[in-house]
């Protein structure tokens, strides 16, 4: 790392990445729809992979002309999901204390290597960002898109569901809590929640 480097702040380092982006056009070409809408995800994965784009992260969270590819990791067992609150100094202020039933992240070129997809990415992000002792198995349901305000005009979601072995699961550094809850525990929270939660939390109650 580079003395220049040394000296920024991490928020600065944060917003210099290289992070995976398409056109709002070729992901969306008759439009883009409001909400989480199920998909052929692998219709979707294949249209990112030939038209995918890397640009720095601070440039594309003011250009809407792009979407941020974000996987969106729901867990669950047994018919209850992990509901996380973050932490009050969470790298994206817009969020900042908002509960958050999806783990998700931005992904960058070294994130693809080795021909890598976004459920390899998914499974790589979920290990990092909590701790869970036994297996799952990730079931895709949807893409989310809400242009409504600032953070969802620029990004579109890829949601997840792991279904978990066991409910061992504990947060990391990354939220200040997180709890397995039912879905109508879940609706207390509704209005402390990020808008793709809520967006999320509506679809798995009308499935």
């Amino acid at each position: 790392m580079s003395i220049q480097a040394q000296t920024q702040s991490p928020q600065a380092l944060h917003h210099d990445e290289q992070i995976l982006v398409i056109k709002r056009t070729t992901l969306f070409p008759q439009g883009a729809w409001q909400g989480l809408k199920a998909v052929n995800h692998v219709h979707y994965a294949q249209l990112i992979q030939s038209n995918k784009e890397f640009h720095s992260r601070a440039a594309m969270e003011q250009d809407p002309v792009y979407k941020q590819i974000i996987p969106y990791l729901v867990f669950t067992h047994q018919n209850r999901y992990f509901l996380m609150q973050r932490q009050a100094k969470a790298s994206e202020t817009r969020l900042q204390n908002k509960f958050s039933l999806g783990i998700g992240g931005h992904i960058n070129a070294e994130d693809l290597n080795n021909n890598a997809d976004i459920a390899q990415w998914a499974r790589r992000e979920f290990d990092e960002e909590v701790d869970f002792s036994g297996t799952y198995t990730i079931e895709p349901i949807g893409i989310l898109n809400d242009d409504s305000n600032a953070v969802g005009q620029v990004h579109v979601g890829f949601v997840y569901l792991l279904h978990g072995s066991s409910d061992t699961i504990s947060i990391k550094s990354e939220h200040k809590s997180g709890d397995m809850l039912t879905l109508d525990e879940c609706m207390e929270k509704y209005p402390l929640m990020e808008t793709w939660s809520q967006i999320t939390l509506d679809f798995l109650r009308s499935r």
